[in-house]
Formats: structure tokens, C-alpha cells, sequence
């Protein structure tokens, strides 16, 4: 697809990928980082020896200090049939990165873990089957909408424009890292998704190059809402300006909880696609994964919402592995994607 047909500049062919069929991406960077068992020495290289303080956990580090367990990572959801994986860059804003003292490491972080997705669905891209890469920007710890101090509602810990300049470094890092496509994702407070959003047309004004973004509300609990206090609907019309690629929810849920909240996004946003990658389940600390789903579960479970015609990217959350990332590829592909046109319904495809 050449730019006459696409306003795209990269990942041009993608919106008629998400039109022909459905489309996987990854599961859980966190939860697969957990089976290698990194101690602290593995979250330091030659540089960061001396830090003073903690780094173990920094999972967004370890792009710098252990390349090689991200590079097999994204390399095992690949082979398992990602057309799409993430970064790992989840926390790599400087806003995230000051709790590790680490700020000035954040254009560093972003631009290798932008390069070794690259180098990693390069590898596994063929002229039938492109990999993409998306560059994937998380909610930071901070919240623009909600108050830290219980008696002073009015309190902020973060203004917008320092949410705006913390997205524009990390998206600039991840552009100039060779990512295809942005992911706001995890997404508890509006004001912050409004705040990245701002920061990637900005930078896209700039540089001249138009990608597709995909927006990823996470609804908290029970009662449809996401932690800011909207519900699907409301947070849709929140960000329909940014004109995303595909809107969608992610995390807090899993599946069987999730269904009602995706089925009213797919029902109201009619003019995007929908994604959806929900936990592996309930939290579950006697299982392997953290998370009470098998594969098998959550592989039937998306396959449900694929037939049910909710779908047009689909993959896992926390809990999830390369195992559930298989099971739900086979499941969801005998189904057509969601159409914009006619969202709610779907057919076993020809």
C-alpha cells in the first residue's frame, strides 16, 4: 500500500491486515522476565555499578543490561504468531524512570528497546507474513486527574506538560528506534492518555513521519469504569480526536469480565478497529504464571469474543506467555475481523 491509499509513512499495509483478518500481539513482557529468576547484578552493566540505589524490577533496564533475555522474549511471541510486539519500554518515561534515579537513561532505553524489537520481527518478517513493531508508551506512576493526598483534592504530583514532554522524549527515542507503530496502552487516567496523544501529534508534526496509534483503556474493577472515573463509552469520546487505528482495553480484567465492557467499545466505537488483551484470569500465586488461566482457557475465551465479532487485535496481559499467544492465534483464526461497518456481527471466515 503506497501513501495515495494510506496516511501512513510507516506500517502502511497494517489497516488492511486488521481489515482481512485478525491480528495477534504479544502477551506478557513481565511475566516471561519472571521465568529467568534476574537477580540486582542483572539489572546493572559496567556503567551502573556503582548506583546507589535498587534496580532489580526495573524490567525497562534490562533493554541496556541484558539485551539478550528481551531479544529471545520477543523472539518466543513471534513464533508463537505476534504480527505485532511491544517494546519494552512500559516505564521508560523519565517520570517513571526518577523513582530509579535514571531519568537521563530514558532516550538510551527507548532507542535499544525500539532496536531490538526491530532487529527481532525483521528476522521473523516475510513477504507474506510482515511483522510490526510497536512502540509502546505506559501510564507512568503519576496521575494528572486524581489526588495523592486524601485531604486535598486539589493536589497533583504531575501537570500535563510534564506528562507531554515525558511521552514526546520516549516517542522520539522509540521513532528514531524504528518502531512502526505507537501503543498508549494500560490507560487508568484520560488526562494522561490526552497527554501522549498530544505529545505523538506533535512529534509526528515535526518530523514529518505519520504512524498509527492504538489506544488502550484498562477498565479497573466491576463497574466499567477506569480508574479517572469513565466509563468505555465516555473514555472513547475522550480520545476519538487522536482518530486512533484501533481503540481497546487491556490488563485488570480477565476475559470473562472483561467481555461486557469490550462488546459496548466494539458497539460504540463503529468507526476504529478494537483491541483486546486481557489477563490470564484472576491473580492466582500458586500458579506458574501468577494468573489461574491455561492457555487452553484463554485461548477458548478470546475465541468466543472473535466469533462474537469484537475482534480485530487480539493477545494477552499479565499472565499470559507464548503458549497462551499460540492458543489464541489458533483459536481466533477461523473467525473474520470485526468490521467498522457492521461491528457486531462476524462469520467463520471462507
Amino acid at each position: 500500500m503506497n501513501t495515495s491509499t494510506s496516511p501512513y509513512t510507516r506500517a502502511a499495509a497494517l489497516p488492511a491486515l486488521l481489515a482481512s483478518r485478525i491480528a495477534i500481539i504479544d502477551g506478557a513482557m513481565g511475566t516471561m522476565i519472571q521465568r529467568y529468576k534476574l537477580g540486582e547484578a542483572d539489572f546493572r552493566n559496567a556503567a551502573l555499578q556503582s548506583h546507589p540505589k535498587g534496580l532489580k524490577g526495573n524490567n525497562d533496564l534490562l533493554v541496556l543490561t541484558r539485551p539478550d533475555v528481551i531479544r529471545e522474549i520477543h523472539e518466543q511471541y513471534l513464533a508463537a504468531g505476534a504480527d505485532l510486539i511491544e517494546t519494552n519500554t512500559f516505564g521508560a518515561t523519565s517520570i517513571a524512570q526518577d523513582d530509579y534515579d535514571l531519568a537521563p537513561l530514558v532516550r538510551d532505553m527507548n532507542l535499544a528497546a525500539a532496536r531490538i524489537a526491530r532487529a527481532a520481527a525483521d528476522a521473523y518478517s516475510t513477504p507474506d507474513h510482515p511483522r510490526y513493531v510497536a512502540g509502546a508508551l505506559g501510564p507512568t506512576p503519576r496521575t494528572a486527574s486524581i489526588s495523592p493526598e486524601v485531604n486535598d483534592p486539589g493536589a497533583r504530583n504531575v501537570s500535563f506538560d510534564q506528562l507531554k514532554d515525558a511521552y514526546k522524549e520516549q516517542a522520539q527515542a522509540l521513532l528514531d528506534g524504528g518502531v512502526d507503530v505507537f501503543l498508549v496502552e494500560t490507560i487508568f487516567d484520560t488526562l494522561n492518555a490526552k497527554a501522549a496523544i498530544f505529545a505523538l501529534d506533535e512529534l509526528m508534526e515535526e518530523t514529518g513521519e505519520r504512524l498509527p496509534v492504538i489506544i488502550s483503556g484498562t477498565v479497573t474493577d466491576a463497574s466499567g469504569r477506569i480508574l479517572s472515573g469513565q466509563t468505555v463509552a465516555a473514555f472513547w469520546h475522550s480520545v476519538r480526536h487522536a482518530r486512533p487505528l484501533a481503540v481497546g482495553l487491556n490488563c485488570a480484567l480477565g476475559a470473562t469480565v472483561m467481555r461486557p465492557y469490550i462488546e459496548e467499545l466494539s458497539r460504540v466505537a463503529g468507526d476504529t478497529f478494537i483491541s483486546c488483551y486481557p489477563n490470564a484470569g484472576l491473580p492466582n500465586p500458586m500458579s506458574d504464571t501468577g494468573f489461574d488461566e491455561t492457555p487452553e482457557v484463554t485461548g477458548r475465551l478470546m475465541g468466543e469474543f472473535a466469533k462474537s465479532g469484537f475482534l480485530n487485535i487480539v493477545g494477552g496481559c499479565c499472565g499470559t506467555t507464548p503458549d497462551h499467544i499460540a492458543a489464541i492465534a489458533a483459536s481466533v483464526k477461523t473467525y473474520r475481523p470485526r468490521s467498522r461497518h457492521d461491528p457486531l456481527f462476524s462469520s467463520l471466515a471462507a
